[in-house]
């Protein structure tokens, strides 16, 4: 008997399916510089972060890749902000699979959605970027669009973009909309580079979870902007995040949260027992160090191994 559980245990290590993640690569072709708070920002050597997390997942033979959003920086002039986007999908597209991408702040100060969406490869109509994927039959994958309510990324006269404007009057005192003086908490996410997930989508992931549900998958939560205000720091979250883990809550079939956005990374599991895993970002290593990783997916666990500044985590589904 002892010979045949070997052989169990033994299949049990393999996982389901491995795949790559990165986030805030953030890249511009310009020296490099320091965020609001005087955090050292490496612009161009971002670009060798991601050629570097390419390589390491071609050698691992992932199956699919996953980047959390920020591709280019806000900083990169606006004169090259389609080619340092194609540049940087170009690294992206010498991965031996499928990536998946999430649109951030910082792509949308560069190009809008109709030019961003098709050269990240989502499939959209109405300018929505949000989908799901299911690489095998166990697992689906979420793909939120934290700025389907947004003041960045729509034409100032879109009903989204008035909408997004209005919510941060209403919100936000201060006449600089990114400016959180004063505001309190979670409440300090009231932020203009920050977005909200708009009824339609909020609809759609409530029959998405549902369909998971009937098929007996695993979910898995993706969106550039962080869910849970003990995963990041409250300038991060996502405007209506309540919102959206109410839907999420509603339901046993979500394990994990997956984002970005907050550069120094995250991590929480919170009284449901989903885990937060906020990615360390690619613009932030010094040169020569790295921040990108690869997630083993088994049928009860999800295990991060990441590289330098990106943490090594096993989150255990409860």
């Amino acid at each position: 008997m002892g010979y045949g559980n070997g052989i169990v245990s033994a299949q049990a290590k393999q996982p389901l399916v491995s795949f790559g993640v990165i986030s805030d690569v953030q890249y511009a072709d310009i020296p490099d510089g320091r965020s609001f708070h005087g955090v050292p920002r490496y612009y161009r050597h971002s670009l060798l972060v991601l050629q570097r997390a390419v390589k390491n997942w071609n050698e691992k033979k992932l199956k699919f890749a996953i980047n959390f959003g920020d591709i280019v920086d806000g900083f990169c002039p606006k004169s090259q902000s389609l080619n340092a986007t194609k540049k940087i999908v170009d690294e992206f597209s010498t991965f031996n699979g499928p990536v998946y991408h999430m649109i951030g702040n910082h792509c949308l100060y560069n190009l809008p959605r109709g030019k961003l969406l098709p050269l990240l490869n989502i499939p959209s109509h109405d300018g929505r970027a949000y989908y799901d994927f299911s690489p095998i039959p166990e697992f689906r994958f979420v793909v939120l669009d934290g700025y389907d309510i947004s003041a960045i990324g729509w034409p100032e006269d879109h009903p989204k973009a008035i909408k997004a404007m209005n919510f941060l009057k209403e919100k936000n005192p201060n006449s600089e909309k990114n400016s959180p003086n004063g505001l309190v908490g979670p409440e300090r996410r009231f932020l203009k580079f920050n977005g909200a997930v708009g009824e339609e989508q909020m609809a759609w992931l409530d029959r998405v979870l549902e369909d998971a549900t009937k098929l007996n998958q695993k979910v898995v939560i993706c969106c550039h902007l962080p869910l849970h205000p003990r995963a990041t720091s409250d300038e991060a979250l996502l405007w209506n995040y309540d919102e959206v883990m109410e839907i999420i809550h509603r339901y046993n079939c979500v394990k994990v949260c997956l984002a970005g956005h907050e550069h120094e990374g995250g991590y929480f599991v919170d009284s449901y027992g989903v885990h937060h895993r906020v990615f360390e970002a690619a613009l932030e290593c010094p040169p020569g160090t790295d921040a990108y990783g690869h997630i083993d997916l088994f049928d009860d666990r999800l295990l991060l191994s990441g590289t330098d500044r990106l943490k090594s985590q096993e989150m255990v589904f409860s």
